[in-house]
This record gives C-alpha cells, sequence and structure tokens, in this order.
C-alpha cells in the first residue's frame, strides 16, 4: 500500500542543515536580493535556497528515520517547487506506525523504496520523517524536486479528521510560504501518477479546490 516509485535524479526551533551553498531554483514570489531570507529570489530570477536557515516550527515533531538505501538515502533535493499530498491507504493506522513502517523498510527484505517527509496523524499531530533538504520516496518522477505529506486518515473513504485536516492546511501554507511556492503547485499524488490518492481529495475535487483556498488564505 506503500509502495512509491524510485526516481533518482522539531522541537524547539531546528535548522534544516547544511547541503553546502545555497542551491539555485526558478521561483515566482520573494524579494529580489533579500538574502536574508532562508528563500529568495536573485537578480536573474532564480530562486536560492539556504537550508541552513530554514527554522523548523516547534509545532512539528521531528523524529527522523535512520539513513538508509530504502527510506531515506541522504540524496540532496534538486529542487523545492512543490508540494505534493498523500493518504497513507493504511485506515486505522497513526502517523508513528506509518514512520516505523518506513524506518523497517532499511533491512532491504521487502525491496520496497518508501518514505515521506511528514505524516499527519488523526490527531492533528506532524511528524518529520526525512530532513526536507532530502529526497523522500514518495511521489515518483517528483521525488527529486518536491516536499510530500502524508495524511493518517480513520476508514476506507479517505476522509481526514478535523484535525488532520487543519494541521494540512497549516503545514502546506508554511511550506509554500518558507519555498515561495505558488498554489497551482501544490498538488496530489493523482495529479502526478493518476493514482487514487488522497482518495478523499480524487474523489470530491470541490473538497481539493477549498482545501487550496483555505491554504491561500493561511498564507
Amino acid at each position: 500500500m506503500f509502495v512509491k516509485s524510485v526516481v533518482f535524479s522539531g522541537n524547539s526551533r531546528q535548522t534544516e542543515g547544511g547541503d553546502g551553498p545555497g542551491i539555485k531554483t526558478t521561483g515566482s514570489q520573494g524579494k529580489t536580493g533579500d538574502s536574508s531570507q532562508p528563500v529568495y529570489i536573485d537578480a536573474g530570477g532564480k530562486r536560492v535556497i539556504q537550508w541552513e536557515k530554514i527554522e523548523v516550527p516547534d509545532w512539528i515533531e521531528r523524529d527522523l528515520l535512520p539513513t538508509n538505501e530504502y527510506s531515506r538515502p541522504g540524496t540532496a533535493l534538486d529542487d523545492v517547487d512543490g508540494i505534493v499530498v498523500h493518504y497513507t491507504a493504511n485506515p486505522g493506522t497513526t502517523a508513528k506506525q506509518n514512520r516505523n513502517y518506513f524506518a523497517g523498510l532499511a533491512d532491504g527484505s521487502s525491496g520496497t523504496y518508501a518514505s515521506s517527509h511528514f505524516i499527519i496523524d488523526t490527531d492533528g499531530t506532524i511528524l518529520q520523517c526525512v530532513p526536507m533538504s532530502e529526497v523522500a520516496y514518495a511521489s515518483n518522477d517528483r521525488n527529486s524536486n518536491t516536499i510530500s505529506i502524508e495524511c493518517c486518515h480513520e476508514d476506507e473513504s479517505g476522509k481526514f479528521t478535523k484535525a488532520t485536516y487543519q494541521s494540512l492546511v497549516k503545514l502546506t501554507a508554511w511550506l509554500a510560504d518558507t519555498y515561495l511556492i505558488d498554489t497551482e503547485d501544490i498538488i496530489r499524488h493523482y495529479d502526478i501518477t493518476g493514482k487514487i490518492c488522497p482518495k478523499y481529495f480524487v474523489d470530491h475535487e470541490d473538497k481539493w479546490e477549498k482545501f487550496l483556498k483555505e491554504v491561500d488564505k493561511s498564507r
């Protein structure tokens, strides 16, 4: 249920850690030349990400996976130009259980590659499993340039609890603001591969559009 195609291309405030100098990517928002910001647009119109300046809010609980081939390879992201929303497709499980599933892939016995940067529990708790500067195995050919969010759910409908939904809005808005991501670049796994994920937002397009509007209001 968690199998994702692989493409190779905290508490108190914690930084994402250094990946060397900032990388330059395209971007459409931000103040030109404001290098005091974690992410900014340079004079040439390129987005620059300074990983070491990105602070993880204290409402995100960090429980990082161990570095391993199957769920946290430690590969640096090429860019962050999108946010991908998923559901776990595993009704009734917690964020911790899903995180531990990803961690358990490290022995390679299943041959499965899967993970996510964040998992949101049904009580609204947000776990971070992979640093935002690294690749997570969640979004197929967008693994190298997106941040992934998995959401827990209570039943087969895939509908999120109110607490999960509110945390998803909050986290998505923060990520979009941090990385200068336009609303049109907040997408579903479905929009990449056609997979019915996240199920409720695929089955109810109007609810997806409402979610995007709420993210906009929260930015």
